[in-house]
C-alpha cells in the first residue's frame, strides 16, 4: 500500500464489506487443447490466460452472485435486511425477466430494490456509478453491488478465438453511507464513455446463441477507451499517476492491460491481475478482483484505487475511488 493521499471525494459512500465466488471446477489450456485446434503456449501468450473457472450444471447467474454477495455482506457484518438496494451487473442473466437481482435478493433475503445493469464487461463500473450517489445521498441505504457472470454458456465450444478467453464467477461490494463527508472513502472521479458505432464488433447477434467478436477491432477500442477514461478521472481528480496505489482494470487481456498501465504511466507492480487464473469474466472481473486485492492486503483506508472497464456496446469507463469501509 502507498501512503493515503489526501483527496476530496466527490461521493462520499463506505466500502463496508466485499467477496467474491468462483465455481469449482478450474479449466486449463491444456484440457481445451483436447478439443480445439489451440495449446497452453499459443493461449497463454497472446492473452496471459492459463486457467479459467466454469460453472457446474445448475449453478446459476443468481447462485453465483448470491454467494459473492453473502460473503461481502458477512465481511461487513450488515444484515440482508438493512440492504436498501441490490444492483447486479451481468451480460448472462439466468432469465429475460424479472431481473435476476431479483432472484439474488431472494437467495440472499433482502427486501429493498432489486435491478440489473447491462453494460457486459464494463457493467460493474457501471453499477458503482450508478448505486453510490444513491447511497451517498440518502436516496438509499447499503447497497449491493455486484458483478456475476456464466460466460462459458455463451462462447461456442467449437471457436478458439473465443472459447479459450471466458470463464465464469462473481463479486461484491457492499456500499454504506459515510459520516466522514469529504475527507472520507469514496468516489473521488468518474468518467463513462463508449462509441456505439462499434457494437457489432463484439456481439450476440439478434437470435443468434454464441459471442461474436472481432478481436483486432475490439483490442483498439478497448485500449483506447480504458487509456481516454482513466486519464479523463486521473485530471479531473488531479491525481498523478504515481498517486494510485492499486490499478484494477477489466481482466480481458494481458497486452491490452499491459499497454493501458505504459500509456497512462502508472507503476506496473500496483496493477492487480487474475485473469491468468480467472479469464475474462465480464462484468465480474473488476469485482473479484478488487476483493482479492482487498483481501491480500494490497490496498487499505486512504488508498487511490483506480478501476476501468471496456465492454460490448462498445462502452467504456474509470472511477477513482478512495478506499475505505467507514
Amino acid at each position: 500500500m502507498t501512503a493515503a493521499t489526501r483527496v476530496a471525494v466527490a461521493v462520499p459512500v463506505a466500502f463496508a464489506g466485499w467477496g467474491a465466488a468462483l465455481p469449482e471446477r478450474v479449466v486449463g489450456n491444456d484440457e481445451l487443447a483436447r478439443t480445439l485446434d489451440t495449446s497452453d503456449a499459443w493461449v497463454a501468450g497472446r492473452t496471459g490466460i492459463r486457467t479459467r473457472h466454469v460453472r457446474a450444471a445448475g449453478e446459476t447467474t443468481a447462485a453465483l452472485a448470491a454467494a459473492a454477495g453473502r460473503r461481502a455482506l458477512a465481511a461487513a457484518g450488515l444484515p440482508p435486511g438493512e440492504v436498501d438496494l441490490v444492483v447486479l451487473a451481468t451480460s448472462t442473466p439466468d432469465r429475460t425477466l424479472p431481473a435476476t437481482a431479483s432472484d439474488v435478493s431472494a437467495l440472499l433475503g433482502t427486501t429493498g430494490a432489486a435491478c440489473d445493469v447491462g453494460a457486459a464487461c464494463a457493467g460493474f463500473v457501471h453499477a458503482l456509478h450508478l448505486a453510490a450517489p444513491a447511497v451517498a445521498s440518502g436516496l438509499s441505504g447499503p447497497a449491493l453491488v455486484v458483478g456475476a457472470e456464466r460466460m462459458t454458456d455463451v462462447v461456442d465450444p467449437g471457436d478458439r478465438t473465443t472459447a479459450v478467453l471466458f470463464g465464469d464467477g462473481a463479486g461484491a461490494v457492499v456500499l454504506a453511507p459515510s459520516s466522514a463527508g469529504a475527507d472520507g472513502p469514496g468516489v473521488v472521479a468518474s468518467c463513462l464513455d463508449g462509441d456505439p458505432t462499434l457494437a457489432a464488433h463484439l456481439q450476440v447477434p439478434p437470435g443468434g446463441r454464441w459471442l461474436e467478436m472481432d478481436g483486432p477491432e475490439v483490442f483498439r477500442a478497448a485500449t483506447r477507451g480504458l487509456t481516454g477514461s482513466g486519464r479523463a478521472v486521473l485530471d479531473r481528480a488531479g491525481v498523478a499517476p504515481d498517486e494510485v496505489a492499486a490499478y484494477i482494470p477489466h481482466q480481458a487481456n494481458r497486452r491490452i492491460i499491459d499497454a493501458v498501465v505504459d500509456r497512462l504511466g502508472l507503476a506496473p507492480e500496483r496493477v492487480v491481475v487474475t485473469l491468468d487464473r480467472h479469464g475474462n469474466t465480464s462484468a465480474a472481473s473488476v469485482p473479484l478482483a478488487l476483493a482479492e486485492a482487498a483481501d491480500a492486503g494490497r490496498i487499505g483506508p486512504g488508498d487511490l484505487v483506480l478501476t476501468s472497464a471496456v465492454g460490448a456496446g462498445m462502452t467504456w469507463g474509470s472511477t477513482l475511488l478512495r478506499w475505505g469501509v467507514g
